[in-house]
Order: structure tokens, then C-alpha cells, then sequence
């Protein structure tokens, strides 16, 4: 069988102006150089992302395939003005694209619940176990869970889904082996997370995380057992938002989830799916005290200015568990 490359190489040479088939060349190998696969069409693991990376040396972090491509990602810029820059993110994440399609597929996304909240919630606040169990009744109810895959709440999610299966000892010991790097930014962090992965194996239960490199400053969770990574934000937080067909839970955060908050009321309001899905608030005092969203959320209800919104607020989980499960979404 003929070589490809040789044979298309040829063909080009003759389809083709010399000046044409250079500046050809030259995108292929900048394709080929970046340092991540511009070609791919799978979701990444967390051992793909984290390519490179000991736990026992905390130094090989800045080795790593998640590391390298964020530092090439701030190095051509956020908003890269370079075209072949441009072409290649594009390739990435559409590829990326495909595979959560792909993924769907296997999935029922009625069943996917999104939960929001801080990127700063430390390993030791309260409400990070309370999301921890709340997640891992979910996933053992047979939902989906979905976050932004990055630290703080959105561990706690996927931590969660991963424990699911297991007893409340096995979360407090895997909690307890976490606590020595309470932030994302404590050295330990990432090495914590893997040691309780590699204490307590899960193969049953998955989740997913669509974490970006936009904010590649903060680590992607390893307990996501699907990640999908995106360099275009707007993207990444339009498919949070979307593929959260089962409804949303959000936990204290501020300004990003203020942001996830009000573009999700606008999509339930326009039915953009059609269908409006929950939207569950956990965490009374800080929802209608600290920031008093949810009554706002029932003003703009009352007076006719959002529409169609399932407003929930609790914090108890079976409640949570009982409104998620009793809604249907469209099918």
C-alpha cells in the first residue's frame, strides 16, 4: 500500500502554487508541534490529563500534559491573535466536542445533574462533605453528575460519584486523607487526591467534568472519571449549563456562579430545550441572606419577568434527592 503522507504530498505539489502547498507544510507542523492532540476525539481520564505527573514529586506537576498545555495556552496568549493558534485550539475542542456526543450516547442526559458552586470551598468546611454526600446519593440513584471539574464544590462533586458504593466511613477516612491540603493551592493538593483514588479504585460509577484552560491556574479534579477539557470558556460553560438536562444544584459560590445562575434562568425561561428543569438552591442562609438571590428569583417569578423557573430551597438532601427524582424532563 502506497504511503499517504507521499501520496497526498504529491497530489498537493500538483493542485497546488508552491507559495500555496509552503504555507500547507507549515500548518501541519504547527499542528504537529503543539503539546497537546489536536486530532483527538475521546474525553480525557484523569491519568491522560495528568500524563507525566508522580504523586511521591511534587516538581513533576510542571512537567505534565495539563500543565505544559496551560503554560503554552498563557504563552500564546488567552485569546490568541495567531491564526494557526486559533485552528489549532479549534480542532481541539471541537474533537472534544464529538466525544461528549459520543458519551451522551452511553448516557441517558435526563439523568445529568449539573451542581454549581465555589472554586475556593476548602476540603474542610462543612458544606464540602455536605455536597460529598449529597453527590454520592445522587450517583447511587443513578444520576449523572456534572460540574465545572475543577476544585473546591466541584471536587466535592465528583468525589463524591466516586465514593458511591462505599460507606460513610470510607468518605470520612478519604476526607480525612485530603485534609492536609484543605486548597487547591496547598502544596498536596493533587498528590491527596490521587492517593485516595488509588485507596478506593472505582470502575462502577462515573462522572463528568468540563474544566477549561482558561482558569488552568486551578487544578482539574482527578476523581472526574470523564474530563472534558476545553480552551474556549464560553463553550465549556454554555455545555455545563445545557447538558444539565436533570436539573442544577448550587451551593454557595460567588461570581461564577452568580453568572451560571442567572444564564440557566434565562434558558428555563425561554424553555430553550423545551422544557424548564429544577433549580435547586442548597444552602438557606447564604441563598436568601448573604446573597439574597433566591427571593429575587421569586420576585421576578411573581411579577411576571421570569417564567417557567422550579425554584427549590433546602438544605436537607433527602428533599434535594426527592425533587431531582420526581422531575421528567421532555423526552
Amino acid at each position: 500500500m502506497p504511503n499517504f503522507v507521499a501520496e497526498f504530498t504529491k497530489h498537493m505539489k500538483m493542485m497546488i502554487t508552491s507559495n500555496d502547498f509552503n504555507a500547507l507544510k507549515d500548518m501541519v507542523a504547527y499542528l504537529e508541534k503543539v503539546p497537546y492532540d489536536v486530532t483527538r476525539n475521546a474525553l480525557y481520564s484523569a491519568e491522560e490529563l495528568y500524563k507525566g505527573y508522580n504523586p511521591d514529586d511534587e516538581t513533576s506537576f510542571e512537567t505534565c500534559y495539563d500543565t505544559l498545555t496551560y503554560h503554552h495556552f498563557m504563552h500564546t496568549g488567552k485569546h490568541g491573535s495567531d491564526a494557526l493558534e486559533s485552528l489549532a485550539r479549534a480542532l481541539h475542542d471541537h474533537g472534544i466536542h464529538v466525544a461528549l456526543d459520543n458519551f451522551f450516547n452511553a448516557f441517558n442526559g435526563n439523568k445529568c445533574i449539573g451542581l454549581m458552586g465555589g472554586h475556593a470551598l476548602l476540603r474542610t468546611d462543612k458544606m464540602f462533605r455536605k455536597v460529598v454526600l449529597l453527590c454520592k446519593r445522587l450517583t447511587e440513584a443513578g444520576f449523572l453528575m456534572l460540574s465545572g471539574g475543577g476544585p473546591g464544590a466541584m471536587e466535592a462533586t465528583h468525589l463524591g460519584a466516586w465514593m458511591a458504593g462505599r460507606t460513610i466511613e470510607d468518605v470520612d477516612d478519604a476526607l480525612q486523607m485530603m485534609m492536609s491540603a484543605p486548597s487547591f493551592r496547598d502544596k498536596g493538593w493533587l498528590a491527596s487526591a490521587f492517593a485516595v483514588r488509588n485507596k478506593y479504585p472505582q470502575s462502577k460509577y462515573v462522572s463528568l467534568g468540563i474544566p477549561t484552560w482558561l482558569y488552568g491556574h486551578e487544578p482539574s479534579t482527578p476523581f472526574a472519571s470523564h474530563i472534558a477539557k476545553f480552551f474556549e470558556n464560553s463553550i465549556r460553560e454554555d455545555s455545563i449549563l445545557t447538558l444539565a438536562f436533570g436539573g442544577i444544584v448550587y451551593t454557595p459560590g460567588s461570581a461564577g456562579t452568580l453568572q451560571e445562575i442567572f444564564q440557566d434562568a434565562v434558558q428555563n425561561h425561554y424553555k430553550s430545550f423545551g422544557f424548564a428543569s429544577p433549580m435547586v438552591f442548597m444552602g438557606k442562609r447564604f441563598w436568601t441572606e448573604e446573597i439574597p438571590v433566591y427571593p429575587f428569583m421569586q420576585e421576578m417569578m411573581q411579577t411576571g419577568r421570569y417564567k417557567n423557573l422550579l425554584l427549590t430551597i433546602t438544605d436537607d438532601q433527602e428533599e434535594i434527592l426527592e425533587t431531582l427524582s420526581n422531575f421528567k424532563p421532555a423526552e
